[in-house]
């Protein structure tokens, strides 16, 4: 009796390394074609080879689709023009009227569109603050739980598992942004959660070069309203874009380490100084927010540094800065941000893979001013 081998689900490392390998059976080709083609010939009438037309399907989108949903432990994931594009997209198969409980905290973009809609009749938000309020506001009205953990900038956690319970359990789907930990850190649909959705511009791609969105889940019947709506409003990843997200994944446990690795370090270095008043910060991944004791030194800080750069965005390479005050948080009134403590004082950072001698070193420098 011949011995049959075992096949064993591949480690995370595993499967980001080998991600478009084996796809092209025409050439054996190892890295994912690029198929620029908007339109497929069909081999004969009434016959398709699956592909059609690109903003249906695209054979390069379709190994990062496959990929995305591999590593967020989900059945299908779908590749979108941006990350907004994904939050809209998960949102826009909810019926008008949806009440949401969402993250107080939020990317400021995503508050932006939420109030736009809120101002329109078309959904209804119940912001809260932290993982209590979320739970006391979960009643059997809500419709949609919206979360991001932690939360941007201020890095507020919550339990997934817990408020996927409570909000199943008055008949509510969840919605998680996981941009800021990745699956290298959590896998919200392993947790419970519904939906998962990126910024696959951050740490996903990880090298602030190209604009992307996904959106994952475990239920067909998501999937099926998800696909629908991508074909009939589009906004979907380029194939090239495809490409450059997929090139980005190979390294992106790799490059949790390394910034998470240089973020405990360089947060440690913040909470010793004595121009720094508090570090926001959870011991996982690359994102750091401090709140200085001299507002005013706050241009001066920023002017002076030299190796992390003052731009927006996150989840690169390279360290960044941002002030969310004017930057990526100014769409937000600024009584709203001081309610929940996003207040002028505090400046996020995106730590990348840089020696983090030389991080700590340009921060001692600008903290200085």
């Amino acid at each position: 009796m011949t011995k049959q081998t075992e096949h064993k689900t591949p480690k995370m490392d595993t499967i980001l390394s080998h991600i478009g390998i084996n796809q092209d059976e025409a050439t054996g080709s190892l890295i994912s074609p690029i198929h620029f083609s908007t339109t497929y010939q069909h081999p004969e009438f009434g016959k398709s080879t699956g592909f059609d037309y690109t903003r249906t399907k695209n054979p390069t989108r379709a190994n990062l689709e496959e990929a995305l949903a591999a590593i967020e432990a989900g059945k299908f994931a779908i590749a979108t023009s941006s990350g907004m594009a994904a939050i809209v997209l998960a949102l826009e198969i909810f019926p008008v009227g949806s009440k949401i409980v969402a993250s107080r905290d939020l990317y400021g973009g995503s508050f932006r569109w939420f109030n736009d809609q809120q101002k329109r009749g078309i959904f209804d938000f119940t912001y809260v603050v932290t993982e209590a309020d979320m739970l006391a506001a979960i009643t059997p009205e809500t419709d949609i739980v919206y979360i991001e953990t932690p939360t941007n900038p201020l890095m507020i956690e919550v339990d997934i598992a817990k408020v996927a319970e409570k909000a199943h359990e008055n008949g509510a789907k969840v919605i998680v942004d996981n941009t800021f930990y990745t699956p290298i850190y959590q896998q919200p649909l392993v947790l419970g959660a519904d939906i998962v959705v990126h910024s696959a511009t951050k740490y996903l791609a990880g090298h602030n070069d190209v604009l992307a969105g996904a959106v994952i889940v475990k239920e067909q019947d998501l999937y099926d309203q998800l696909i629908y709506n991508l074909n009939t409003t589009g906004p979907v990843l380029s194939p090239f874009d495809s490409f450059l997200v997929m090139r980005g994944l190979k390294t992106l446990a790799l490059r949790m380490r390394q910034a998470t690795a240089n973020a405990n370090q360089v947060a440690d270095f913040l909470r010793q100084h004595k121009a720094v008043k508090e570090v926001l910060y959870t011991g996982l991944g690359g994102m750091i927010a401090f709140k200085v004791q001299d507002q005013a030194k706050i241009p001066a800080l920023i002017n002076t540094l030299e190796v992390i750069t003052f731009a927006e965005s996150l989840g690169g390479v390279e360290s960044l800065i941002t002030y969310p005050t004017t930057q990526t948080h100014a769409d937000i009134p600024a009584e709203v941000r001081a309610s929940y403590g996003l207040t002028d004082d505090l400046l996020r950072l995106s730590i990348g893979i840089e020696d983090v001698t030389d991080l700590i070193d340009d921060l001692a420098n600008a903290l200085k001013v």
